[in-house]
């Protein structure tokens, strides 16, 4: 079971883990056990709502297949349950990523005087820099 927040949880039932070898070297033990982690998540098959879906799908990451099937890696410890944690975390993160809506900018217009003062500060630069030309005796 994934929380995602009070009223958002993933079942146990919809995520699959399947161990494998971690890649890099290797120690006494490390060559022989399969302590990473590959988590598959069906993002199409999966009890979200549906904006949720939508937005995970239309995302930018490699992470996400073009059948809508997350794939999350973790490798970085060397024990098979700190793995599964990190890989659920990475999970958790990337649908809270969805779930914030963001606030549609609305386009202003500069008001005169920042208009004006904008001006004032260009022409008297402009002025400045004209004095430090060569002068003509």
């Amino acid at each position: 079971m994934l929380q995602i927040s009070p009223h958002l949880i993933i079942p146990a039932t919809e995520i699959e883990f399947q161990s494998i070898r971690a890649q890099g070297s290797g120690g006494q033990k490390i060559n022989k056990t399969s302590c990473a982690v590959h988590l598959r998540f069906d993002i199409k098959a999966s009890s979200l709502p549906d904006g949720y879906k939508q937005r995970l799908l239309a995302l930018r990451d490699s992470r996400i297949s073009k059948d809508g099937i997350v794939v999350i890696k973790a490798q970085q410890y060397r024990v098979l349950e700190k793995n599964r944690n990190d890989a659920l975390n990475r999970l958790g993160d990337l649908i809270r990523s969805v779930t914030r809506t963001v606030k549609p900018r609305r386009a202003t217009k500069p008001t005169r005087g920042s208009q004006k003062r904008r001006m004032d500060s260009k022409t008297k630069h402009g002025k400045l820099k004209q004095l430090r030309g060569k002068t003509d005796y």
